[in-house]
């Protein structure tokens, strides 16, 4: 077997970064992350880079806006993973300037981890998120940078922790909310099977210039099939509440952030089918699950039994 490959994680404090720092050293690949010296000293964040020093990573210290920096830490490494939030999504092209200067870097995977954004028929404010990530997309392709696109669709960490009904902590036992007529399909993954599948495509010449989907056929459900299943494990029937389109634009409108951020990816995927309304080609993608077969995901049915 080759030599695994050495890999830069630029964003590893944030939500998805995080899991991916820990499992890509916990698989043996030489791991480094990309953190600014102030981060150290920060309360939260600073024990998240002592666990990381612990798990094996190798701190690299640099910024997004200091190209010298990006330059010196990416030629150090194969493979650069990005999980930049919302707010750095169009700093990307910094990245990209630096690995075209680096010349070194075998892939990249810039910050995705939603929907495709080439595949959406989304509202602003995920509308104009998903362009700037598109246009990312385009800026490695014209440079002719090696990629891959990783679309995990809904984290189960954020999704079902409450069902998705707001002002809720945990999945509602007597009334619930459901965006449209129910009946459109959204993917729902555990955090810990994403990484796992985005660290065995790294160095995977099948993934190379594609987009990888999590799409696992068990945690494919449409919002009635999830209320349903919620329903028999709890033993009780819900209030449904169906909202339609048109309310939910014009909740949209008028909600403040974060709320009509998560509102209008859930227009995308529960009214318009954003997550299941196009066929995986082999031109341009490949499903996780069946590369990987050997992976035991975690399926939407077990996730949910931890609420019960």
């Amino acid at each position: 077997m080759s030599e695994k490959s050495k890999i830069l994680i630029i964003g590893a404090t944030g939500y998805i970064g995080k899991f991916i720092a820990e499992a890509s050293a916990k698989s043996g690949h030489p791991t480094f992350a990309l953190i600014r010296e102030s981060t150290v000293s920060d309360p939260v964040k600073g024990k998240l880079i002592e666990s990381f020093k612990n798990s094996g990573v190798t701190l690299l210290y640099g910024d997004l806006h200091d190209h010298e920096s990006l330059v010196k830490a990416i030629k150090q490494v194969d493979v650069v993973i990005s999980t930049v939030g919302p707010m750095q999504l169009a700093d990307q092209v910094k990245i990209v300037a630096a690995i075209k200067e680096a010349g070194n870097v075998k892939r990249f995977l810039p910050s995705e981890f939603g929907n495709d954004v080439d595949r959406v028929h989304a509202v602003d404010p995920a509308k104009s998120v998903f362009a700037t990530k598109a246009q990312i997309r385009r800026a490695i392709e014209a440079e002719g940078i090696p990629y891959t696109y990783v679309i995990n669709n809904y984290f189960a960490g954020y999704f079902f922790t409450q069902l998705m009904q707001p002002g809720l902590t945990a999945p509602p036992r007597d009334k619930v909310i459901i965006y449209g007529d129910g009946n459109h399909k959204g993917i729902f993954n555990n955090e810990d099977d994403i990484v796992t599948y985005i660290i065995r495509a790294v160095d995977d010449p099948r993934t190379l210039n594609k987009t990888l989907y999590v799409k696992p056929p068990r945690n494919v459900y449409s919002f009635n099939a999830l209320v349903s299943l919620w329903e028999k494990k709890i033993g009780k029937t819900l209030e449904k509440v169906f909202v339609p389109e048109e309310q939910i634009l014009k909740d949209i409108l008028e909600s403040p952030f974060p709320i009509k951020k998560v509102l209008s990816i859930n227009h995308s995927v529960f009214v318009k089918g954003d997550q299941t309304n196009f066929k995986i080609e082999p031109s341009f993608g490949v499903e996780a699950s069946e590369l990987y077969p050997d992976v035991k995901y975690t399926t939407v049915d077990e996730y949910l039994d931890q609420f019960v």
